[in-house]
């Protein structure tokens, strides 16, 4: 039995998709052991948003081959099929496995260790084996997921590739075209998740807001058109029928598919979160247009005041780029001044980390990194403040939590859930809560970002 050792960077798809390698792994017989152990095998599932994302890549990588200079090192996932060439010819990796491949793991292992008997040595040309041209790949990618690492919340990946083509974004050229996953397939996976236990959903893709658009035979959506919301909507429908699931959560979404139509039926549907993240990336009109967002503020914060009709005080979260190309004082200054007026609950700040490859690598005036840093510090100081001022709005509020796990904090347990706005909640108790959704209210900061819960009978 082979020891398999896994490292999974970059975002909740890249999370999902490791969870399927790994269980794929277990099935056919591998033992997994942590990471930081000594391996047979070392996979990293790599990531390629930024250029500081490639070099941590390359860093699990070298240090994968450190921990265990005979083992076979795997590197699967966006920066080797971005890397092409370059990623296969790195001496730290054995099998490169891109995109739309992953589900092929097990075999591609099982061929790679044949071969190498018979050759007596690995052979690092088999690489390029498992890296296929994204650009032209047209079918979803089909994995199941059974179990997770997280015992009552799965991530469900519905969706692939994007065709949005932001300016500063890697991401098409690394994923591939927008690809949607056949709903009854969908459906399956959630049914077998809701009967091992799972309560919560929560359904990610690269972009999830265009699911269905290859389905309806549509490559694009034109500026100031709102996104097709209806295989969505109805998908989300399906999914609040499944017994057992008892909340349903949205990964990020454009904000052009926020219609009042899309907002007022999702409302009817009690097991939807009120939690949505609409990525902005900047406040100003002009630095949106070079990044090639197609909506402006003022679009954006109608789509947030649409939210806010139809859910009582929804959760609305949000990215913002700090020190964009050209982005100027008086552009940042505006940005920052929308952020306030939007009122978010968290935002995700970064700042602008360029990216080879892309149109904003090459644009003027470029920011210089003290300045973005500074910038950055700014809209992290309002984040606080404006969390801080969320989560004490709900403070004596009634609401539910799904407990999730167990945690010592101050030398005290703690039942540890999310509220259906994901306001992290502490309930002191040693009773183990873990899948159970207890009614209560919160009563006051226990941290900066947890919430002190109290059970009402």
């Amino acid at each position: 039995m082979k020891s398999v050792a896994l490292h999974n960077l970059g975002c909740k798809v890249n999370g999902y998709e490791m969870d399927v390698m790994q269980q794929m792994l277990e099935d056919a017989g591998y033992r997994v052991v942590a990471f930081d152990e000594q391996a047979d095998i070392y996979i990293i599932n790599t990531c390629t948003v930024t250029n500081i994302a490639d070099r941590k890549s390359r860093q699990m990588i070298h240090r994968a081959r450190s921990l265990n200079p005979g083992a076979v090192v795997v590197a699967a996932g966006c920066y080797v099929q971005t890397g092409g060439e370059r990623a296969l010819l790195d001496e730290g990796i054995d099998l490169a496995i891109g995109n739309n491949r992953k589900r092929e793991l097990p075999a591609i292992l099982q061929e790679f260790f044949e071969d190498s008997e018979k050759e007596g040595k690995p052979d690092k040309t088999l690489g390029g084996k498992a890296l296929s041209d994204i650009g032209t790949v047209s079918e979803f990618e089909s994995m199941m997921l059974r179990r997770t690492a997280e015992h009552t919340r799965a991530y469900i990946k519905i969706q692939d590739g994007c065709n949005q083509f932001c300016s500063y974004c890697i991401i098409p050229y690394a994923r591939g075209r927008v690809r949607s996953r056949d709903a009854e397939e969908i459906l399956r996976e959630v049914e077998g998740l809701a009967t091992n236990g799972y309560r919560e959903v929560v359904l990610t893709g690269i972009h999830l807001s265009s699911y269905g658009l290859d389905l309806d035979g549509r490559k694009s959506v034109s500026e100031g058109e709102c996104f097709p919301y209806q295989r969505l909507l109805s998908l989300i429908r399906e999914i609040h029928k499944v017994e057992g699931i008892r909340r349903i959560r949205l990964g990020s979404l454009e904000p052009r598919i926020i219609t009042e139509e899309f907002a007022g039926q999702l409302a009817m549907l009690d097991k939807v979160c009120p939690h949505f993240h609409l990525s902005l990336q900047s406040g100003c009109d002009a630095v949106l247009k070079r990044m090639n967002r197609k909506y402006t503020a003022g679009e954006y914060y109608n789509k947030v005041c649409i939210l806010r009709e139809h859910f009582a005080d929804p959760a609305i979260t949000t990215d913002v780029i700090a020190g964009f190309p050209g982005e100027t004082e008086e552009e940042f200054e505006t940005t920052r001044a929308f952020l306030e007026k939007a009122g978010f609950y968290e935002m995700h700040i970064f700042k602008y980390s360029m990216r080879r490859g892309t149109v904003a690598a090459s644009m003027k005036n470029q920011i210089p990194e003290g300045e973005k840093a500074r910038r950055s510090g700014r809209l992290m100081e309002l984040e606080a403040q404006m969390s801080h001022s969320y989560r004490q709005a709900h403070i004596h509020k009634k609401t539910t939590v799904l407990f999730e796990e167990e945690k010592e904090i101050g030398g005290r347990k703690y039942q540890i859930g999310h509220s259906p706005e994901y306001i992290k909640a502490a309930f002191p108790s040693g009773e183990r809560l873990s899948g159970q959704i207890v009614t209560g209210e919160f009563e006051d900061f226990l941290q900066p970002d947890i919430l002190l819960f109290r059970r009402l009978s």
